[in-house]
């Protein structure tokens, strides 16, 4: 079963760049305009990794998934910050495990909305749904009918941020909203974060940033320390914080992944 919500659906603007399209541009999908290609070229231009950047943590996010339904038995899955929906999706590796597993899926980028439908198909047992909302304001994502009609808050929930906290910078209190969704989830529940940093690659990435920031994109790459922040209270799943392709690896590898190559810390958490 396959819920959405429906809000207005805003004009696309398509005069200025996407973070969601310019990342569909780096996985070579095929949902971004020429914006999104131009400024993800001027990315591409500084950081010649980026796409394998974007591969590395979407393998992440499958065995991330596929480690909390099998191994974990979480069946209800909160994914904000989804993007452009790229097979498989966050949904079809959690459903492969655990036909009967919950999917919300949140994003704030009309495009996303256009294609959720026609892509985020539930298994007959489970059931995913959609709502627009911005991770800046999540209260519009609790207090969110299709989230309450799909997932219930008095069992354990994977909430998944992936790829999304470097655009959320320190003035738009990243660290109280992960806070604020944590506090609404019960003991059990997991975080599931990716969030670039510029420990490997500092000049690269003030690059980077100057990049996004020119085409109107808000990002702030954050140290490890920052990152672990996020963490606060939560009981780390081993290997703990570690870049990406260091977490439970499953003997797949992305040719030319290095720590300065993908430039990313990811882990996964319980909360106690």
């Amino acid at each position: 079963m396959t819920d959405l919500d429906h809000p207005s659906l805003d004009e696309i603007d398509t005069t200025k760049p996407h973070p969601a399209r310019m990342y569909d541009f780096y996985l070579q999908g095929k949902d971004y305009y020429e914006v999104d290609e131009a400024a993800a070229a001027n990315v591409e231009s500084v950081f010649p990794t980026i796409k394998i950047c974007a591969r590395v943590n979407r393998r992440f996010m499958h065995r991330a998934t596929r480690w909390l339904a099998e191994e974990a038995g979480i069946r209800q899955f909160l994914d904000i910050g989804t993007g452009i929906p790229t097979r498989p999706n966050l949904h079809q590796i959690a459903q492969q495990a655990a036909p009967d597993a919950h999917v919300v899926y949140v994003d704030y980028d009309p495009v996303v909305l256009r294609h959720a439908e026609a892509l985020m198909r539930s298994t007959p047992e489970g059931r995913t749904a959609y709502i627009q909302a911005d991770v800046r304001d999540p209260e519009t994502i609790l207090t969110a009918g299709r989230l309450h009609e799909t997932i219930d808050l008095e069992r354990p929930v994977a909430l998944s941020l992936n790829a999304l906290l470097h655009f959320v910078p320190d003035e738009d209190k990243p660290f109280e909203t992960v806070g604020r969704l944590l506090d609404a989830l019960p003991s059990g529940s997991y975080l599931v974060l990716s969030h670039c940093t510029p420990d490997f690659a500092p000049e690269m990435w003030e690059r980077v940033i100057e990049v996004y920031r020119s085409g109107g994109i808000p990002a702030q790459v954050r140290p490890r320390a920052d990152v672990l922040r996020f963490f606060e209270g939560l009981e780390f799943v081993a290997p703990g914080l570690v870049v990406p392709q260091d977490w439970r690896p499953d003997g797949s590898s992305v040719e030319g992944a290095t720590e300065a190559a993908v430039s990313i810390y990811a882990g996964v958490a319980r909360k106690p």
